[in-house]
Parts: structure tokens; C-alpha cells; sequence
């Protein structure tokens, strides 16, 4: 079975996407990404410093990788637009995760200034991955903008609260003609599962991995969940009954 994402003409076969912040040490990246096997690793470009390798996040990340730099820091449009040209002037390429956040308690995405820059920035030939609260309308007008994929939250960013947003998450699954990919908020490796299993086209997980006991470890159990996830959904899952149902016939006992 040939079952790929596919980004903007990239094929990307595996559906777990990685972030690289909160790592106790840098040298765990490499290691995560393998055990992984994710091939879509994100970084904020404040981490990026070509003067300084060891302090260069990009340098940690496997070439065979698609960096996708994000926007994180930014407080407007503006800001997120700047970031995302520097990146692909410094050589990170043009995939780009557009995060805009003004919210300092929640930390939740101001979808108004994520759908300028998305705009802006889709016009100039960036691959854009906006990060939203899940709302269709605006998920609608990402894709009139040019977004890639929608990346909605299943909960505040950094919490490992899992999908508070489920509904919200399948209804923008059910509507949306581009993937969607649930990010911020997954805590373990079932709830990635559960949003596979809903029919997202990937996950993107950094804090669950990067602040386990064993960070390379649950990296290995997060890509086996996911793949796992996304086989339930291609196999399609059972019905849902009110009441009991016999897996085997109550009739036919011994004589009767």
C-alpha cells in the first residue's frame, strides 16, 4: 500500500512531524528523529545560528529532513512574515509554520494575523503550514489563501492535555479539501492514535517527546502510534452500538 502525505508535491511517507524545542540536550534530536522515523522536523529560526553549530538547532537535524522553520515569537503578520523570509535567505528552504501568538496566558494563535501572513506569504511561493485554533471559517480561508495545511491545536500548546478539540478537529477533517494536521497539545502516544484514527493527515508532536523520561523512546512509541492510528483509519472502524451485540450466535447450544 503506497500511502503518502503529500504536501504541495512533496511526498512524505511518514505522518508523525517532529519538534525540536525543550530537549534536555541537542544531540537527542537526531536520535529522536531516527527512532521516530519522522521526516518533517519543525525549528524556530531564533535556534537557528550558522556562526555557532553547537548552538545551531538546524545542525542537529538529519539532511535527509524537511526543516520546517516556524514563526514562533512573532506578535502580528509583520513580524511572522519577516521571520519566515529570513529563514529561507539563511538557507532553512521555503516550508514555513506560520505561528502567531499575542495571547501570553494560553498561548493560543491569533487566527486574524495568521490568515494575513499565510496570504502574503503563500503569494510569494512559501509552502505555508498556518498553526490555528481549530474554526472552520477561518481553516476555509486559509485555503482560498494558499495554506499547504491547516494545522489546528488539540490543546494549549505545551500542556500534553490531549484533544480537547476533537470535534472541532473532525469537523475541519469532514470539510477541509487540505490535510490536517493536529499540533500542540498531544500528551501521549494514544491520543496521536485517536487523531489518526479521526482522519488527520498527521500529527505534529514536540513536548511529549522532548520532556519524557526517555525522550527517544516515546519518539519510537509516537511513530508507531501514528502509523498504527492511520492503519485504523484506512481499515475503518466498526460501528458504535447503544446496546450489547454477541461477537458469536446465541443460538445452536449442544442439542437445540
Amino acid at each position: 500500500m503506497n500511502d503518502v502525505l503529500n504536501i504541495n508535491g512533496q511526498e512524505i511517507s511518514s505522518r508523525l512531524f517532529l519538534g525540536t524545542g525543550k530537549f534536555s540536550s541537542n544531540r537527542l534530536i537526531p536520535e529522536s528523529v531516527e527512532a521516530s522515523g519522522a521526516q518533517v522536523v519543525t525549528v524556530a529560526l531564533r535556534r537557528v545560528d550558522l556562526d555557532y553549530e553547537e548552538e545551531n538547532i538546524a545542525a542537529y537535524v538529519p539532511r535527509r529532513c524537511i526543516l520546517m522553520p516556524n514563526t514562533s515569537g512573532a506578535r502580528n503578520a509583520a513580524e511572522a512574515v519577516r521571520i519566515a523570509r529570513l529563514a529561507r535567505t539563511a538557507g532553512c528552504g521555503n516550508w514555513v509554520k506560520i505561528e502567531v501568538i499575542t495571547d501570553n496566558r494560553y498561548l493560543l494563535p491569533d487566527n486574524y494575523e495568521t490568515l494575513k501572513a499565510t496570504e502574503i506569504l503563500a503569494g510569494e511561493g512559501f509552502v505555508v503550514l498556518p498553526y490555528i485554533s481549530p474554526d472552520l471559517m477561518v481553516a476555509k480561508q486559509m485555503v482560498n489563501v494558499g495554506a499547504a495545511a491547516v494545522m489546528p491545536l488539540g490543546s494549549p500548546i505545551g500542556s500534553n492535555r490531549g484533544l480537547k478539540t476533537r470535534e472541532l478537529i473532525r469537523i475541519l477533517i469532514e470539510e477541509i479539501p487540505l490535510p490536517i494536521i493536529v499540533d500542540a497539545g498531544i500528551g501521549r502516544p494514544s491520543e496521536a492514535a485517536e487523531a489518526m484514527e479521526l482522519g488527520a493527515a498527521a500529527v505534529l508532536v514536540n513536548t511529549a517527546i522532548a520532556t519524557a523520561g526517555d525522550p527517544v523512546g516515546m519518539a519510537r512509541a509516537f511513530g508507531l502510534a501514528v502509523e498504527a492510528g492511520r492503519l485504523a483509519y484506512l481499515a475503518g472502524t466498526g460501528e458504535t452500538l447503544e446496546y450489547a451485540r454477541p461477537s458469536s450466535p446465541l443460538t445452536g447450544f449442544l442439542r437445540d
